[in-house]
């Protein structure tokens, strides 16, 4: 990258950043800008780390939204660490959560993050990201170092917490260990002599409370938070995309399904998916969403594109054009679906067994709470994950499958295509 000013990296690095308060993003833009002049004076790059838990085994869109703003202090000539969370993840962040994560063995974590460098390179710059994980400092702290490190911080900073002041709130249990995952995320700021460690907005308190507090009370200069003001809703276009809700896009899944998946998301989504993922300016997107609103652009082209767009990201211009071609022959003419296809109406949200009940697809709602347990039941070729799945508006015109001779094509009752 050509060269560039402190005030031009500080205009990029902090784009998309929210604290809550506009005093603490001003604190943290301050902080930064001190830090790269301090960083130039000693001729020396920001030290910057972003942590992934291996909870599950895939990288999903969500993580490429921090992965985007690690690749910018990269272009910016910093030292970037993609850091596994190999012992973090054993307890798991309690952040977002309204109860305690279920427990992972180290082979669990084993498994999971074995590819997890592999899945970030398709946004990192291989040959300038240090890649660790934190079982290398974390492992070897003895019980002795637990009390050293627990004793800079107070219970009550802990339970101003939302989430653990909710669950006493509701009656619910918040268990001894969980606090030990701020302290654990702190540490890693700490053995890192981190400079920046970016997150989401789940990561405030780990990254600006604890993270912070453990340096300064070590000896070091307190890390600066980038944390990303928007989070990537799931396929459902509402709740934040998470693994452990099953509503997320997977790095790994191949071309087709994650072809699959983009065109089931909601038209509403469109402009917030160009936005993160692919990058669109804020004028950019409202021009889109003035396009769609208006009917100059027609929300599946507009999905469909996107659907290229991101595949050829993740996968390949070829895999994206194989992609679309299927779809074409699935849900255009032929191919993979008989000729003679029924067409039926929706006119509100439904249940998914409703639906299927209406049409004649089953005989019960047993029947198909059974079919879609046993992966019976398809939406635009995606297995459908829960009985309790709602086909909304935003996803028509789709195709429902039940085994393998069964197929409606559902559309808007009104006939507006969306």
């Amino acid at each position: 990258m050509a060269m560039t000013t402190t005030e031009e990296q500080i205009e990029v690095l902090m784009s998309g950043t929210a604290y809550g308060d506009p005093e603490t993003r001003e604190n943290m833009r301050r902080d930064l800008h001190a830090r790269l002049l301090e960083c130039e004076r000693e001729g020396r790059p920001l030290r910057v780390y972003c942590g992934y838990d291996p909870r599950t085994s895939d990288l999903h869109l969500g993580h490429t939204i921090t992965m985007r703003k690690l690749r910018q202090f990269q272009d910016f000539g910093h030292d970037v660490t993609f850091l596994v969370g190999t012992f973090t993840s054993l307890i798991g962040d309690p952040s977002d959560k309204d109860s305690a994560r279920d427990q992972l063995t180290m082979r669990n974590v084993e498994d999971n993050a074995r590819t997890y460098a592999e899945q970030a390179f398709k946004i990192l710059d291989q040959e300038k990201t240090r890649v660790r994980r934190n079982d290398e400092w974390l492992a070897p702290l003895d019980f002795a170092d637990i009390i050293r490190l627990a004793s800079h911080f107070t219970v009550q900073q802990f339970m101003a917490r939302e989430n653990f002041s909710k669950r006493i709130e509701d009656g619910k249990a918040i268990y001894l260990h969980e606090f030990f995952y701020a302290l654990m995320q702190a540490y890693d700021a700490v053995a890192q002599e981190a400079d920046v460690q970016v997150g989401g907005q789940d990561q405030l308190f780990n990254i600006l409370v604890a993270g912070r507090k453990l340096q300064t009370g070590l000896g070091q200069k307190p890390q600066i938070a980038i944390i990303m003001g928007e989070s990537l809703p799931g396929t459902d276009g509402e709740i934040k995309m998470s693994k452990s809700l099953g509503n997320h896009i997977p790095l790994l899944s191949e071309a087709w399904d994650m072809f699959g998946k983009v065109m089931s998301l909601p038209d509403k989504a469109m402009g917030i998916y160009h936005k993160l993922i692919l990058g669109w300016t804020p004028t950019e997107v409202a021009r889109l969403e003035a396009q769609l609103q208006s009917g100059e652009a027609h929300p599946n082209d507009v999905k469909m594109r996107l659907a290229q767009e991101i595949v050829g990201i993740f996968h390949s211009p070829a895999a994206a054009q194989a992609a679309q071609t299927r779809w074409d022959e699935v849900f255009r003419g032929g191919g993979g679906l008989p000729d003679d296809i029924a067409e039926a109406g929706l006119s509100a949200d439904a249940d998914i067994r409703d639906v299927l009940l209406r049409l004649k697809m089953v005989g019960s709602r047993g029947e198909a709470k059974r079919l879609i347990q046993q992966n019976g039941v398809r939406l635009n070729e995606q297995k459908v994950a829960s009985p309790q799945a709602t086909i909304t508006l935003d996803m028509l015109p789709a195709v429902l499958q039940v085994g393998k001779r069964q197929f409606v094509r559902l559309v808007r009752a009104d006939g507006e295509r969306s």
